[in-house]
């Protein structure tokens, strides 16, 4: 940890710096590669998997004192009747038997049934029937939900940040909900409401952890216009080299409880909401944290870069020589004021760096201390 304490001060001091902005062409053909592959996912898995919730249907859940195998589950529920029976194991011996919509007379033929074979009681049986109208009153309300999150979410970092950032954080949270759906499409997972409820959740801490690195490059390129030593792109550069090891630290931390319920927590309990909403979760947090890094600030720079005063500037920071890449970001001014460590005067922490401004020079004696009493 000690390590990792000295590397984030001397990242957040530019002692140490990480291209993420100068090589954007990297990353976006990165994200290009995970987005195609997301989005074949879902073509050749011909869309979700959708979960009886969306799709209507009948669901009936047998307790662990159920004596039946999952096969013996699907043949008996399609001998009574019921056409396309999905069986799973749910929690230490349970089964879940999900069907196509049935009619009231053919579900209670299908609970007897299952109750004969498996050594239950009709009554130990609990039976749920979904019509499709609900699950489309479902989609309908999420989407409306998410649309509306959208819109205050723009409304908000353009009346926060500006405008350019705005259209830089609904990218990258358009690249987390891409990749997220994508994966899922891939391993089959059911979507289900709680996988609604992840999917959601995964779009405010995407947009948690952009608005933080972007709350950094505002504060580093305040005033920038008025220096000419450093660019645009080189101030919000040394702003996500000093969030990064914060990043990594929320991330880490984040994504460790979501992988035990998604690997252990699933894997013990069996397929349930548990697994629905971690995969969401997990897919999620890891996909907003490398878009915060790797694609919002590189195109909010890119988008930047456009405007003409950021041109002007870019151009006299050439002229002076200043954009040298062996240059100390934390030489720069930050803000209209001097970046951190060089702010203050002081060396880093571990650092042998002479403080800014002190010359290995003699200092002046005064005459009363000089050789000779003073004479002349």
């Amino acid at each position: 940890m000690s390590r990792l304490r000295e590397l984030g001060h001397r990242l957040y001091a530019g002692q140490i710096e990480y291209d993420f902005v100068g090589r954007r062409r990297t990353w976006y053909v990165v994200s290009s590669v995970i987005l195609v592959i997301a989005i074949l996912g879902l073509v050749v898995r011909g869309g979700l998997n959708l979960g009886i919730e969306f799709r209507g249907g009948a669901q009936f859940q047998l307790p662990p004192a159920a004596t039946c195998s999952i096969e013996q589950a699907r043949d008996t529920a399609e001998g009574a009747g019921a056409s396309q029976a999905i069986v799973t194991e749910v929690g230490s011996g349970g089964l879940r038997v999900q069907t196509q919509p049935l009619t009231p007379e053919q579900s209670n033929a299908t609970r007897d049934a299952l109750a004969a074979a498996c050594g239950l009681q009709p009554s130990d049986i609990a039976v749920q029937l979904i019509g499709p109208t609900w699950g489309s009153q479902i989609t309908a309300k999420a989407l409306q939900g998410l649309v509306i999150f959208l819109i205050l979410v723009a409304i908000f970092m353009t009346i926060y940040f500006e405008l350019r950032m705005a259209i830089a954080g609904l990218v990258a949270l358009a690249h987390d909900l891409v990749i997220t759906i994508g994966i899922y499409a891939l391993v089959g997972f059911e979507v289900t409401p709680a996988t609604v409820i992840g999917v959601l959740t995964i779009l405010g801490f995407s947009l948690y952890d952009t608005v933080v690195v972007f709350d950094k490059v505002k504060e580093n390129t305040k005033g920038f216009a008025g220096q000419s030593r450093a660019t645009y792109g080189q101030l919000a550069n040394l702003a996500v080299n000093q969030t990064l090891v914060r990043s990594i630290n929320t991330s880490v931390i984040a994504l460790l409880p979501v992988a035990a319920i998604l690997f252990v927590g699933a894997g013990l309990l069996g397929a349930g909401t548990l697994k629905d909403l971690s995969l969401a979760l997990f897919v999620g947090m890891a996909a907003g944290t490398y878009s915060s890094l790797f694609v919002a600030t590189p195109l909010l720079v890119q988008l930047k870069e456009r405007q003409p005063e950021v041109k002007a500037q870019a151009r006299r920071v050439a002229a002076r020589g200043a954009s040298r890449p062996d240059r100390p970001a934390s030489a720069v001014a930050v803000g209209g004021e001097s970046a951190p460590t060089a702010a203050a005067g002081q060396p880093a922490a571990g650092s042998t760096a002479r403080p800014a401004g002190q010359r290995n020079q003699p200092r002046k004696q005064s005459r009363s201390r000089r050789g000779g009493g003073g004479q002349r």
